[in-house]
């Protein structure tokens, strides 16, 4: 049996330990504040906090999205939500005892350019009213290359956004077709140039390999129009398809799909590409110029990774604003209500909108410190003192088999990825997961690792 055919099979993506299937629910909005307050004053002077705003708005549906998102048209929707989320935000702010220090903002989507640049403003300006920010900051936003506006660009530029992602996904037009995403490449041109000669130091595309109708020729294609804009990062996702959970991918069936064969072979596709135009690989799908500083944080053991992804500077403190955003404050976990309705409606009533959690304990606490080594390290080490014989013998006992299938080397507890594991980071990671292993487990939780 091939490594892809053994390890293709439903796995976390490990962006949190314990993965939210897995949360106990147990942590109540009080405790929730309690543990935001007590990270923020161990971490607001020394490292910052960082913002996620997720702005779900799109007006057209993507089949492919396994995104938070609503469908409108309707942009007078624009500022009754801003206005909740900055209401969110002064609720958190209510907590602290001293002014936040913010060292990173991501606006994800939805579409966050669904939104006017004055709106935007507005919104930016609102959460700078209450803070102060890092001298060394990391702004970033998400942009569609068909409604990104010069605008926009100026506006967020200008406010200390340096960063901008554009989801492309695919240039094929049968693909676009089918996944209801539709961006010609003199579209994603004009956005980029424009993106560079206003300031933007870090373009970031976002591409995905095993959607409906690809093949290795239409792939091949995108990837040399890709590499042509020289973007300074590149996010290579494998489709996750999961139409129990996201209806709007039954527009395709699985027959409509690559076959696993197939689709691993437009993953080495993209390695070779990238790997020939001077990207190197950094953590699990993301790809960097050497002068990125995405890339420079791997080298220098500070890349991390949490619900924004991969980020290359830590803050143990990340709070979520907006519906369906999931907070961080290291010892705990707490997500926003899901439906823009609900979210509202509980902002109005002066309470903050999570409505599920987990604490971490202990054991979370340290297992979570080695999946985040494995996935931004490519190493960790561990010992029996810390896990206790049980459990060391059982983490043990699963590595053996990623060790004899060479994806891991260890000697004498310290486990570093090898090239060949690199593609199985999800895998590996597993072996750490007490809580996966210890319940059952339905495979409709998690998309497979390929």
């Amino acid at each position: 049996m091939s490594l892809i055919a053994k390890y293709n099979v439903p796995v976390p993506r490990y962006t949190s330990y314990p993965t939210v299937p897995f949360w106990d629910n147990q942590l109540n909005l009080e405790q929730w504040e309690n543990l935001v307050k007590q990270s923020f004053q161990l971490y607001n002077k020394s490292e910052g906090i960082s913002l996620y705003i997720h702005l779900p708005y799109c007006e057209s549906l993507c089949t492919y999205c396994a995104c938070n998102t609503r469908i409108t048209v309707n942009h007078g929707v624009e500022e009754p939500y801003i206005n909740a989320v900055l209401q969110e935000w002064k609720m958190y702010v209510a907590l602290f005892n001293e002014k936040p220090r913010i060292k990173e903002i991501h606006l994800g989507g939805g579409t966050p350019t669904f939104f006017s640049a004055e709106n935007l403003s507005k919104l930016i300006k609102g959460i700078f009213a209450e803070a102060e920010i890092c001298e060394e900051h990391s702004f970033s936003f998400e942009g569609h290359p068909g409604n990104t506006l010069e605008s926009h660009l100026q506006t967020l530029f200008d406010l200390g956004f340096d960063r901008v992602s554009y989801g492309i996904q695919d240039f094929d037009d049968k693909v676009q077709v089918a996944i209801n995403r539709h961006q010609s490449f003199e579209e994603v041109l004009n956005v980029v140039e424009l993106s560079r000669k206003i300031g933007y130091t870090s373009i970031n595309f976002d591409l995905v390999y095993g959607l409906p109708f690809q093949t290795a020729e239409s792939v091949t294609d995108t990837l040399e129009q890709v590499i042509s804009l020289k973007p300074d990062r590149i996010a290579f996702y494998s489709y996750a398809h999961v139409p129990w959970i996201k209806p709007g991918q039954r527009r395709f069936t699985e027959m409509d799909l690559p076959e696993e064969g197939v689709k691993r072979n437009l993953y080495e596709i993209g390695l070779t590409y990238f790997s020939k135009a001077g990207y190197l690989e950094v953590g699990m799908d993301h790809f960097a110029l050497p002068n990125d500083e995405l890339f420079a944080s791997m080298e220098n053991k500070k890349l991390h990774r949490n619900f924004m992804g991969y980020t290359a500077s830590r803050t143990d403190l990340m709070i979520g604003l907006g519906v369906s955003s999931i907070s961080d404050s290291w010892t705990g976990f707490a997500q926003n209500l899901k439906t823009v309705e609900e979210y509202i409606a509980c902002v109005k009533e002066n309470k903050i909108p999570v409505f599920r959690g987990h604490a971490l304990t202990e054991q979370d606490l340290f297992l979570r410190k080695h999946i985040l080594n494995v996935m931004c390290n490519l190493e960790t080490t561990f010992s029996v003192a810390e896990f206790g014989q049980e459990m060391y013998d059982r983490i043990n006992k699963r590595l053996q088999e990623v060790k004899e299938d060479k994806l891991v080397e260890i000697t004498q507890n310290k486990l570093i990825v090898t090239q060949a594991g690199k593609t199985f980071l999800r895998n590996i990671c597993m072996c750490f997961d007490e809580r996966y292993h210890q319940r059952e487990v339905k495979e409709e939780k998690f998309s497979k690792a390929i």
